[in-house]
């Protein structure tokens, strides 16, 4: 006679939103796999039965994504193609009350800082000594490493506090530990992420610590690229540069959201600092560490935003000449002190000021790219597309940055470093030949 076999549990995880929940995906497939749960990210076989979507409520475009996703996925469940359909993260945060009379067809819902439960759901059991234990949803060579969880700033567009707590710092020895891990696994670049780096340390240490914190981690053995994300202008902790300087191995890069120029939308937006003041920051940064890329983010068409103001953003970009920039349009959200103001410039002419925005960057960018024709630089390889490798320099990050082509007949590894000759420069790209 036969039995009928009970089929195990495949989970499925789909990440939305930015780096910080793909870490946050990458632990909570770490603890399933530690509790021998099969787990899989962006499943492409579709050959599970659980699906967990970790979801983004940043701004509106995010939101919209994150509801499509779980409607298709509990539509799928509903066809009898998936057994549960949990959601975790940001959205799930902000709006449970709301999402679960709206969407009854999920199983459960979790909070940004219920991990632990969300395992109870598997009978699976929280492990605290998995520190760094994490199946990477990113190619092998690279990861993301996050310092802390929430913010303390009161930015008056931003709902991140709202979605993510306060800011709370990982002790130093947790992190280089992570890092051990991530490096023993392979990973040769490790991006340090967190709402603000530079507040990092306050609240465990009584102290900024991201100086010490990066000294430690660039001893770590075999960790080729050490990158920074999210600096915040206002009190900028210049000993860090010093550190740059002294290790190799901490690309010369920062990514520092701006978000205006104009004072009264500095004064608005809750900024804490001057145009005037920034423009000293980016001057003091790159006398003290020649050729550094600085990567921005701007926000257009928050509200009171004026023609002139967008006048004055293309100014301080041409005079500034930001390496990458990023442009986001304003998103009215509930719960921000900026929600109390009259969200007055509509959809389109958001849009068209954020184009013409990029449009002076387009042409700043070229120029920069343009200058490195004929030089050599050291780069990673990522990937094979289409018969050619792409590759990065230390001045560009995972996909909002600059890509280097490489044509080669020769056989190149993912994670790999070569020596690049720049042949081609384009707005956002670049050509080169191995040397």
């Amino acid at each position: 006679m036969k039995t009928k076999t009970l089929k195990k549990d495949k989970v499925n995880i789909i990440t939305l939103g930015c780096s910080k929940n793909m870490v946050d995906s990458e632990v909570l497939s770490g603890q399933l796999l530690a509790n021998e749960i099969d787990v899989v990210h962006e499943n492409a076989k579709k050959d599970h039965n659980i699906v967990v979507v970790n979801t983004c409520g940043f701004i509106d475009k995010a939101k919209e994504e994150s509801i499509n996703t779980i409607l298709e996925q509990v539509e799928l469940k509903q066809r009898g193609r998936l057994d549960k359909v949990y959601v975790t993260g940001c959205l799930s945060e902000r709006y449970r009350g709301d999402l679960e009379s709206e969407i009854p067809g999920v199983d459960a819902w979790f909070g940004t800082m219920e991990l632990p439960l969300i395992l109870k759901k598997f009978d699976a059991d929280y492990k605290a000594e998995l520190i760094g234990e994490r199946l990477l949803s990113t190619p092998t060579h690279y990861a993301y490493l996050k310092i802390a969880e929430g913010c303390n700033r009161t930015c008056s567009f931003c709902a991140i506090p709202l979605m993510r707590g306060t800011h709370v710092s990982k002790p130093i020895e947790a992190i280089v530990t992570e890092a051990e891990k991530l490096v023993n696994s392979g990973v040769k670049e490790i991006m340090l992420i967190a709402q603000e780096l530079t507040y990092y340390g306050l609240d465990l240490y009584k102290q900024r610590k991201l100086a010490d914190l990066l000294r430690a981690l660039a001893n770590v053995k075999g960790l080729e690229w050490i990158r920074l994300h999210y600096a915040y202008p206002h009190k900028f902790p210049m000993e860090i540069l010093d550190v740059m300087k002294e290790f190799p191995n901490i690309c010369n890069y920062i990514d520092m959201p701006l978000q205006h120029a104009a004072d009264n939308m500095l004064k608005a937006m809750k900024r804490q600092i001057t145009r005037g003041e920034m423009e000293e920051l980016v001057a003091a940064i790159r006398e003290k560490v020649p050729g550094i890329a600085l990567r921005t983010t701007l926000i257009t068409g928050f509200p009171g935003e004026t023609l002139e103001d967008v006048e004055e953003l293309k100014a301080f970009l041409e005079k500034m000449r930001f390496d990458r920039v990023g442009v986001f349009t304003y998103s009215h959200e509930e719960g921000t002190s900026a929600y109390d103001l009259e969200d007055d410039i509509p959809a389109e002419e958001k849009e068209r000021r954020a184009q013409e925005i990029m449009e002076v960057q387009q042409e700043i960018s070229l120029e920069k790219n343009q200058e490195m024709l004929g030089k050599i630089y050291r780069v990673i390889v990522d990937k094979k597309e289409s018969g050619r490798y792409l590759a990065r320099t230390e001045f560009d990050s995972v996909e909002v940055d600059n890509e280097v082509i490489i044509n080669t007949t020769k056989r190149l590894k993912p994670g790999e470093f070569v020596n690049v000759r720049i042949t081609k420069a384009y707005d956002y790209d670049l050509e080169g030949e191995l040397v």
